[in-house]
Formats: C-alpha cells, sequence, structure tokens
C-alpha cells in the first residue's frame, strides 16, 4: 500500500529541479524544461521582513533602494548566508513553478533535486535541505553542481573515460574529473563573476577614485571584459559613478585592456583551480581529457576569452558549452527523469 502511495503521489506531484546559484536561480520542470531563470536576489522591508520583490525585479533595486528597504543576495560562495531570505526565495519560486501545472498536480508537495557546489559541509547541506522543507518541498535531493552540469552539457559522465568540467557560478567555481558515474577528483574555489564583479570596482576606485556599485560592475564585465586578447583589442566604455573625494557624480572612459589586467587575479585563480586538479588526475583519465578537452559552464564561462586563456596555459582543447547558463539546471531535468525510470523498473 505505502508503495502504490508513493507512485501514486510522485505521479500528481510535479518534480522541480533547481540551480540554486549566488547569482541566478534556475528551475526545471519534468517535460516543460526550464521555466524560471532569474537573479538570486531578495527585497524586503528592514522593519518588517515583509519580501516586496523577488528575481529579476528585486535586482533592479540593488544599490537603489531607500533606507527602509534591503535588497540582497541571500547565498554567497554558493551556500546559505541568510537562511530566512533564502527560505523566502525557495518558496516564491516554488510556487511560481506549481502554478505552471495541472489543478490536480498542486495538491501534492513537489519532489525537489537542488544542485550544490562540492566543497560545501554536511551542515550546510542540511541547510539548504532544511529551508527547501520549509518552502514547500517534500522528498528532497541533492546533486553537485559539476555533475549537474557534466550531465547538463552532454558528457558521457557513465562511461569508463574521463571527462573534465568547469563550472563558473557567481561564487564559486567548480572543477571536476568524472569517469563511471562518479567523481573521481575535484576542487571548489570560492572565485566566480562576483569575485569578478569586485575586481572591477577596486580597479575603478584605485586607479580613477570613481565608485561604482555591483550592476555597473557586472556590465562593465559583460561589455568590454576579457580574460584573453580579442578582437577589436582596444575599445572603450564610459562608466559613471561617483567621485571618492568630491562626492559629486562623475564620468569617465575605460578600455578593454585594463580592465583584462583587472580580472588577472580571479582569473588565474580559476585556471589554477583546473591545474591543481589536473595534477591529481590518473594517467588514464589525463589522456582522456587530452583527447576530448575541457568544458566550461556556468555563467562566469562566458567572460570573452577564457577558453582561449586555459588552452594556452595548460596546452589542452577548452570549449565553452551550449548554453551554459542552463548546464546546472538541465542536468538535475534529466537525473529527476533518470530517478523515475529507475522507479519503475
Amino acid at each position: 500500500m505505502f508503495f502504490q502511495f508513493q507512485k501514486l503521489a510522485r505521479f500528481f506531484s510535479c518534480d522541480i529541479g533547481i540551480d540554486l546559484g549566488t547569482a541566478n536561480f534556475l528551475v526545471y520542470m519534468k517535460d516543460r524544461g526550464i521555466v524560471i531563470s532569474e537573479p538570486s536576489v531578495v527585497a524586503f522591508k528592514t522593519k518588517t521582513n515583509e519580501v516586496i520583490a523577488v528575481g529579476t525585479e528585486a535586482k533592479r533595486m540593488l544599490s537603489r533602494v531607500p533606507q527602509n528597504i534591503a535588497a540582497i543576495r541571500p547565498m554567497k560562495y554558493g551556500v546559505i548566508a541568510d537562511f530566512k531570505v533564502t527560505e523566502a526565495m525557495l518558496r516564491h519560486f516554488i510556487r511560481r513553478a506549481k502554478t505552471l501545472v495541472p489543478t490536480r498536480k498542486r495538491l501534492y508537495k513537489p519532489r525537489v533535486l537542488i544542485a550544490v557546489p562540492s566543497g560545501i559541509t554536511e551542515v550546510e547541506r542540511m541547510a539548504v535541505k532544511d529551508s527547501a522543507e520549509r518552502a514547500g518541498a517534500s522528498d528532497i535531493f541533492l546533486i553537485e553542481e559539476p555533475m549537474a552540469a557534466a550531465i547538463g552539457v552532454g558528457l558521457p559522465v557513465s562511461e569508463p573515460c574521463g571527462s573534465m568540467i568547469v563550472d563558473i557560478g557567481g561564487g564559486t567555481t567548480e572543477v571536476a574529473i568524472i569517469s563511471l558515474a562518479g567523481i573521481v577528483d575535484s576542487k571548489s574555489v570560492r572565485v566566480g563573476g562576483d569575485e569578478m564583479d569586485q575586481a572591477i570596482i577596486q580597479h575603478m576606485k584605485r586607479v580613477y577614485n570613481l565608485i561604482i556599485g555591483e550592476p555597473t560592475a557586472e556590465a562593465i564585465k559583460i561589455q568590454i571584459g576579457s580574460a584573453y586578447p580579442v578582437e577589436p583589442e582596444e575599445t572603450f566604455m564610459e562608466v559613471k559613478g561617483r567621485d571618492a573625494f568630491t562626492s559629486l557624480p562623475k564620468a569617465i572612459k575605460i578600455s578593454s585592456k585594463e580592465i583584462r589586467i583587472a580580472l588577472r587575479e580571479p582569473v588565474n585563480s580559476i585556471v589554477g583551480a583546473v591545474h591543481s586538479t589536473l595534477e591529481r588526475c590518473p594517467p588514464e583519465l589525463a589522456g582522456d581529457i587530452m583527447d576530448h578537452g575541457i568544458i566550461l559552464a556556468g555563467g562566469g564561462s562566458m567572460l570573452k576569452g577564457l577558453d582561449k586563456l586555459i588552452q594556452q596555459e595548460l596546452g589542452i582543447g577548452a570549449h565553452v558549452a551550449d548554453d551554459p547558463l542552463k548546464a546546472v539546471a538541465n542536468g538535475t531535468g534529466i537525473v529527476l527523469q533518470e530517478m523515475d525510470t529507475m522507479a519503475n523498473d
């Protein structure tokens, strides 16, 4: 009777895969694909803790809110930094996802598969599960981000050959060597898109005495940022901010070359993580990686020229996956499908 109830619950519930990223929150629903892709930002009233905006709407408020409202990212380095706000964000997006399924499936709590960094502790794992449970999930499963990313980009993770994935998110970079459906070796470093943004903010303050916020730094990174010389080599961008000395508005022009230099430290940390993981790779798997190359995923992999820099520094081909931002979320969807297949066997 219990197993019949479980099958009935699976039939009527909606399965959800979540990429709970530091910068972006993605939701995958079985049979529908990715239905939500928004920034991991929550805005709330500071006195009452009432949530007033989540996702894209909340991100627009970053650095622009009055004193009675706070707009924050509740995830830091891929783990929960603010439990209550993370729970509110999970609840908001899970409820939104449930509105997309037939009414009969809204009666049951969804099964949820959440991708988490490979380097988090057991306490941090429990924190993610607890937040998801309080947000309205039933059965909760966790999968390591590099494994989800590898599955999502189509690497042959179940085969007896070595595959290497580098998932560069907002807060962490996950490097993993995978073979026979397991992670042979991995490294998680707390460097990603957010560290790149901070490097640009510090550069603007140090060189130009110009104070800018995270949204402006991110725009600079996307528009003219690079890890390797690109064509045209010298491009310029006007940046507006506040003068550190006069506190008045100020506008300057910056070049792509100086931003590449500003990004050198976080970029070198990512390349170093890949290098140290390769150093520990078993010889046979190293040969496979040499043949097939290194696959880059995550939003940070879209930094111009990063694949070329890794290839130059390590002597191994590197390629950015198709639609790298959705790799982890797509991987959770594939795993959910396989879980049902195994349960019906």
